[in-house]
C-alpha cells in the first residue's frame, strides 16, 4: 500500500515548476498530487504521480535533484472531521507525521502521509478499515 511520491528540488529561479511540469507533460505523466515548500533559496516540490520511476527518468534527464520516497495515500470521505478522525487514530498509536498533504474533489478526499513507519501507518489504518491507495490506483486517477 505504498506510493512512491516524487521530492524535486528547484532553484528558487522564475519559470523552473513551469520546466517541471512541461517535462511531465511531455512525458505523458499526470499529476495527481502536488505540493510546492519554499526556502530561502530553493523549493521543494513534492509529486504523487501514476509512474513516478517514468517521471524521475525524464526530471533527471533535464537536470533536475529528484528523490524517490514511500509514502502512504489515505482515502477518506470529502465531510468534515473526516481528516481528524484520521490524525485521531495515528495519534492514539503515537505515530509522528513527519509531513502530509491533503485534497478533494467530486466527494473524493485524499492525503498523503509521509512517516518515519510508513509501514506502521498502514498497519494502523488498515486495523481501522481505511481506504489506502495504491501506486495503480494513482495511475487510474
Amino acid at each position: 500500500m505504498l506510493i512512491k511520491q516524487l521530492s524535486v528540488f528547484l532553484e528558487d529561479r522564475s519559470g523552473r515548476l513551469t520546466e517541471l511540469t512541461r517535462i511531465l507533460a511531455e512525458n505523458d505523466v499526470n499529476i495527481t498530487a502536488l505540493s510546492v515548500a519554499e526556502t530561502a533559496d530553493y523549493g521543494i516540490v513534492r509529486l504523487v504521480v501514476g509512474r513516478p520511476e517514468l517521471a524521475k527518468e525524464a526530471l533527471e534527464k533535464a537536470g533536475f535533484s529528484i528523490g524517490l520516497t514511500d509514502v502512504v495515500c489515505v482515502n477518506m470521505p470529502d465531510k468534515a472531521g473526516s481528516l481528524y478522525r484520521i490524525l485521531e487514530i495515528l495519534t492514539d498509536e503515537k505515530i509522528n507525521i513527519d509531513y502530509m498533504y491533503a485534497f478533494s474533489n467530486n466527494a473524493v478526499a485524499l492525503a498523503v502521509i509521509r512517516a518515519a513507519d510508513a509501514a506502521q501507518v498502514i498497519e494502523v489504518l488498515q486495523q481501522h478499515r481505511l481506504q489506502l491507495l495504491t501506486q495503480s490506483d494513482i495511475y487510474q486517477l
